[in-house]
Order: structure tokens, then sequence, then C-alpha cells
């Protein structure tokens, strides 16, 4: 956007890239990396622009105190912590950056499902400690199963293909259809054979009305088979008492997760704070704390392309 200039807000990490590029185009950049939402309505009342990511809530009461704002800057996918629709019908426009991180929280999914399977941070652990077993830590492999995954944006696609080196039948389903599914890739027109066919479900969809606890009770109850579960998305597309029900039913052999309804882990109540720390004790689950798309050259990527869709 040509004719720059006036405040910025950089409310989340970013790389250099970034601050030096708004720079350049004439742009006051204020960091304040950790910031807490208290302190932003002082702080954006007189900016133009604000990159953030997950530590402020850009809802209708903090875009209010903003009256000069014109743009939003999203490190990474989650549009949820921002009010879209009521920045847009004030002229303010909205950028992520999914295409900056896709590839690092598809390696992620990648990562953690094959640790899982071949049981490589279990007998890690057991190794540190002195512990040798092998027949206890027999993996199994992945070739020859079903991948089904839901949400076929730039993450899901990147998870996509990381899988086609693996031998494994990979069945697609994203609401909004794209055209860029290959045809490698089963495009699947509903949940239904992903329901039957699937011995890994990922998700790779958006916080929104119709994802929050997109996988639910009737969700767990349509699948055919046991199967092992992914979320690399938001942690609320898994409601978190149907993830420890299917676990402890057996249903689900196994889950890779990323993130959690709530975040930190410590905001959950007592009594599923309690159900939690045994569940992630489980030999059969592998947890990270929402570092999939956190590696140092997606906050480059990241970067990057945020500066190119606020500058272009």
């Amino acid at each position: 956007m040509s004719g720059a200039g006036g405040k910025v807000l950089i409310a989340a990490p970013v790389h250099k890239v970034l601050t030096d590029g708004l720079a350049a185009a004439g742009y006051n950049c204020l960091v304040h990396e950790t910031i807490v939402q208290a302190n932003a309505f002082e702080l954006l009342k007189d900016c133009v622009g604000v990159i953030t990511s997950t530590r402020l809530q850009l809802d209708k009461q903090l875009l209010d105190s903003a009256p000069k704002l014109k743009w939003i800057g999203r490190m990474g996918s989650g549009m949820e912590v921002i009010d879209v629709p009521y920045a847009e019908s004030k002229g303010i426009a909205c950028h992520a950056s999914p295409e900056g991180n896709c590839n690092a929280v598809g390696e992620h999914a990648m990562g953690m499902l094959l640790a899982l399977l071949h049981r490589i941070s279990l007998g890690h652990e057991e190794m540190k400690n002195g512990v040798w077993l092998r027949e206890e830590n027999r993996g199994t492999e992945l070739g020859g199963k079903t991948v089904g995954i839901i949400g076929y944006g730039y993450t899901g696609s990147a998870f996509a293909k990381k899988l086609q080196g693996f031998d494994v039948e990979i069945l697609a389903y994203d609401k909004y259809a794209p055209e860029n599914i290959p045809a490698s890739v089963a495009n699947c027109k509903n949940l239904e054979a992903i329901y039957e066919q699937s011995d890994i479900v990922s998700f790779h969809v958006p916080l929104q009305a119709d994802t929050l606890h997109y996988f639910n009770d009737d969700f767990l109850q349509r699948m055919q088979k046991p199967f092992i579960l992914i979320n690399t998305s938001r942690g609320g597309v898994v409601d978190t008492n149907t993830l420890l029900q299917g676990i402890d039913g057996g249903k689900i052999t196994g889950a890779c997760l990323d993130v959690f309804e709530y975040e930190p882990v410590s905001r959950y109540d007592a009594a599923t704070a309690d159900k939690l720390n045994s569940f992630f004790k489980r030999p059969n689950v592998i947890v990270t704390p929402h570092i999939a798309g956190y590696t140092f050259e997606a906050l480059y990527k990241m970067s990057r392309v945020l500066l190119d869709k606020i500058t272009g």
C-alpha cells in the first residue's frame, strides 16, 4: 500500500525482515512482544497497524479504541483472535500468513505420527533411564494405512505432501471443495469415507462456529475402525471430554496433539487437569505445547508474507 506511514504495534515475535521492511515503508514500529490485553488499549489508540499472534483479542472493544487502525497482520493462520467482520466493516484490512508456517505444521504432524507409531519418544525416555525393552517397543508401520485429512488448505495440503512418500491412501475433505486437491488424494464430498476407512484422522481447520468441537461424540461414534487422532489446528476443534472417553474406551488408539482447548493447559479446571495429566503420560499419546508452526524458518516466512501483503 503506497503512501504508508504511522505507528504500528508489534504485539508478537516477528523476524526483523518485517520490522525493517515496515520501517523502510515509513512506519514507526512499537515493539511489545509480551503485551497483555489491558495494555493494548493505550498503545493501539494512535496506531494505523498491528501485528498480532495469540496474545491479543482484537474484539469490538479493542477495535473501537483504535480509530486510526487501517490494517491487522496475523502471524499464522488463526483469525479467531480477530473480529474480522467487524474490522472489515470499519475498513480495516485483515491479513493472515498461513503460507508461512504450513510446511512447519506439516512436518510436525508427520514427526509426531512417526514417533507415536514407532514408539520413538517412549523408547528414548526408557533408554535415558537405563531401560532396554525391545519387544515391548515393537512399532507399527505407517505404510498401508488410510489417512483422513479434514481441511485441505495450506496446512492440510502440506501434511498430505509429506505423507505421499509413505505408501498410504489419503482421503481429504474440505467443505470449500478446493480445486487444488491432486489426483493422488481422494477428494471426499462428505465425511462418510473418512468415517468408514480411516486409520488416522488429522484436523487442519480454522476455529469458527462450525468447527468448534468438530470432533465430538457423534464423530467418535461414526468412526468404523480404531484410529489415531492428530490435531495441529486449534484446540477447540477437538472436544476434550470426547477425546478422553475415546482413549479410555480404546476407540482412539493414539493421539498426537499440539493444541488444546485451553492454553496453557494450566487454565483447565482441577478435575480436567488431573485427567489430562494422566492422559499425557499414556504411552500412546504425544503432546507438544503449540509449537508446530513455530520454527525459525516459519518466523521468517510468516514475517515476509505479512510484509508483502501489507506493503504490496
